[in-house]
């Protein structure tokens, strides 16, 4: 029998952010062939597995729970971003499609068979709850997530703003689960934001690819572009973008490649492989370009970072990114029923597979907090001196005074780096920020030697 049916094809990191890559009608068969005596035996026996259930289990079970469970069982153990999607998880994915809903703000996957918080996003009541990357949730308004599938979780937290929902999640360095409070609300996505870093060079920051991250990142060059000072250098921060439209990756990273491939998808089948390559812009972008990324730049970032690396268009400055190279597609199946399953992985220009094994920055810097004791590098001062001279004495108060509101600075909460990714940007936390500072020393850098 032949079922006319829409299929999704994705690069799929978690059903938590909208990541449509592309749709197209086909034909498929899902008729078994007859031929095929191993899949027969094997249907007959899974057929007598639940025929001895039925009668004779000590509980009355459900018979189409079972069956879920089963196929789930079998597509899951493929790899975990493989699953049955009953029809409420079906749902709950073309609600993600829209770009906004009700729920808490939080990007979340499946990590051996864990519920993990891969980042909140900005504004939202899950981060100013303070929920961090790589907290482990545990319970959903009291229900366990223990064999909880990904779509259940969503669909749990997911609700009409101004509801209530609770989740306990266990953190490294805390000693026992702690509840967080939430009150839903509409979960927006900004996906670009820019600011100038210093007179001649630009910092945007991407946090995910929606529909319009394209156009809105060439509002951003644009505003940097026309500035008093020409733009010398440019710092596009992609830590903690957990993916988004594989449309939207191919087209950031064709704002600044000219020619050639930009990635490649490989498959089994024929229909499952297809390379995309760049195009002649119109307005160049002929300055030097360091990307910043991480263990939370994931999919799409991973396509545009891994581009513009091997096209020596960008220098990859951080630590190595997630490494999630696979491509799913989500097929139509009947009563509302959906399968999402891995059918290809994909490619960076020179041919590198990055499933599993991340983007390798060209530049590995470790992320930490520079403060004014940093600053100072440790050199000696004059009242570092024995029997070093005081200030005047109608200075002291004074200085005593100043000493007391630094003091107050330092005893406030630098920005986590997840934090300062999630929030509007100030300039304050990007210069408190190791890598940012980094790569814009190694902007400057060049500047001085092409000059020298």
């Amino acid at each position: 029998m032949t079922i006319k049916k829409r299929r999704y094809i994705k690069l799929w990191l978690v059903p938590f952010v909208a990541v449509i890559f592309w749709a197209f009608e086909a034909g498929f068969n899902h008729d078994l062939s007859a031929g095929n005596e191993e899949t027969y035996k094997g249907l007959k026996l899974f057929s007598d597995v639940i025929e001895l259930i039925e009668k004779n289990y000590v509980d009355p079970v459900d018979t189409k729970e079972l069956i879920e469970k089963a196929i789930n069982g079998m597509v899951f153990g493929l790899d975990p971003h493989s699953s049955l999607l009953p029809p409420e998880a079906f749902e709950e994915l073309r609600i993600d499609t829209h770009g906004e809903f009700g729920g808490i703000g939080i990007v979340i996957s499946m990590e051996k068979k864990v519920l993990t918080v891969i980042s909140p996003i900005e504004g939202t009541p899950a981060y100013k709850a303070g929920i961090e990357a790589g907290d482990i949730i545990i319970k959903i308004d009291g229900k366990s997530t223990k064999d909880m599938m990904l779509w259940e979780a969503v669909k749990i937290m997911r609700g009409p703003k101004g509801s209530e929902v609770v989740i306990t999640i266990v953190r490294k360095g805390l000693s026992e689960p702690v509840d967080f409070k939430l009150i839903r609300d509409i979960i927006p996505i900004e996906s670009v934001r820019s600011m100038v870093l210093k007179s001649g060079y630009g910092y945007i920051r991407i946090t995910n690819f929606q529909d319009n991250t394209t156009s809105d990142l060439e509002l951003a060059l644009k505003e940097l572009e026309s500035g008093d000072v020409p733009l010398k250098g440019l710092v596009i921060d992609l830590r903690n973008n957990p993916g988004g439209l594989l449309n939207q990756a191919i087209d950031v990273s064709d704002l600044f490649i000219e020619k050639g491939e930009i990635v490649s998808i490989k498959g089994r089948l024929k229909t499952h492989t297809k390379i995309f390559n760049a195009h002649k812009n119109k307005i160049k972008h002929n300055y030097p370009i360091v990307i910043l990324i991480n263990g939370g730049s994931a999919s799409a970032s991973e396509i545009v970072a891994g581009a513009l690396q091997d096209h020596k268009k960008a220098l990859i400055l951080g630590t190595t990114s997630f490494g999630k190279g696979s491509v799913q597609t989500v097929e139509t199946l009947r009563d509302g029923y959906g399968l999402k399953y891995t059918i290809a992985r994909y490619y960076t220009p020179n041919g590198r597979s990055i499933q599993a094994q991340g983007i390798v920055p060209d530049i590995e810097v470790k992320y930490k907090i520079i403060n004014n004791e940093d600053a100072d590098e440790g050199m000696m001062k004059e009242k570092d001196l024995k029997n070093h001279l005081e200030a005047e004495p109608e200075l002291i108060d004074i200085m005593e005074t100043e000493s007391e509101e630094q003091k107050d600075e330092k005893k406030e909460p630098i920005m986590h780096l997840l934090e300062t990714r999630h929030m509007p940007i100030k300039i304050k936390e990007l210069q408190s920020d190791n890598q940012v500072m980094r790569a814009l020393e190694i902007l400057t850098s060049y500047e001085i030697f092409k000059s020298m």
